[in-house]
């Protein structure tokens, strides 16, 4: 028996990439969540957040009521099941130079083309899509920041994080227009975001500010020291 690479159904290839971007977002949480030095229940809650997060307001956007991560199990078992893998196996993620960017950077890929591949089956259009995209992608990663108290990487000055995922959304959508393969593209796609992750990292790329943002801050010091 061969597998069609072909003739993948669409709708199983997003589910797949949906669940695993679950998992992959679960681990992250759970890694945090060891740093952080919070106890098993605090690793499996950080996990779902990181995990679920993204893809129920993804679902809420588009009116899907209840959102896949209340009505599929697979959702919440891979989130709970990343979570606590890396909360009692976190000596397989240490050999990892920096495990928490990489797996992000996995989880940022597939939840942007999953998300927005979720969005052009509802019918919303090319730049919604792309959006809701983004939106699946960084979700998690904000709720999961937010609940340890860390400054949410997508906000952090100098970091490509939201315009990675943005541009593998819009990756993806030419890559469908060109006629190329949902498995093709999925995969060019989310390697796309992965790779631009890492290298923005690894080379400083950043975001651009605003030319204003030094002079605003100078001014606030100046006020803060005169009074």
């Amino acid at each position: 028996m061969t597998l069609d690479l072909a003739n993948i159904d669409p709708a199983a290839l997003v589910q797949a990439l949906d669940v695993l971007g679950t998992f992959v977002f679960g681990l992250s949480g759970g890694v945090l969540a060891v740093r952080k030095k919070l106890d098993m229940f605090g690793a499996i809650v950080l996990a779902l957040c990181a995990g679920l997060a993204g893809g129920i307001f993804r679902d809420l956007v588009i009116g899907l009521h209840p959102p896949h991560a209340f009505k599929d199990a697979h959702y919440v078992v891979s989130a709970m099941g990343g979570g606590l893998f890396a909360f009692f196996g976190l000596p397989v993620f240490t050999r990892l130079r920096r495990p928490i960017l990489i797996l992000d950077a996995i989880g940022l890929g597939l939840f942007a083309v999953s998300g927005c591949a979720v969005a052009l089956n509802a019918g919303l259009g090319l730049i919604a899509s792309a959006v809701l995209g983004v939106i699946s992608a960084v979700g998690g990663g904000i709720v999961r920041d937010v609940l340890v108290g860390k400054v949410p990487v997508v906000f952090s000055k100098g970091d490509i994080y939201a315009f990675a995922a943005l541009g593998g959304a819009c990756l993806y959508i030419a890559l469908l227009g060109f006629g190329t393969n949902d498995l093709f593209a999925s995969l060019i796609s989310v390697v796309f975001v992965f790779s631009t992750r890492l290298l923005s990292v690894r080379f400083r790329w950043s975001a651009p500010g605003s030319p204003w943002a030094d002079k605003e801050a100078e001014k606030n010091t100046k006020k803060d020291t005169d009074i």
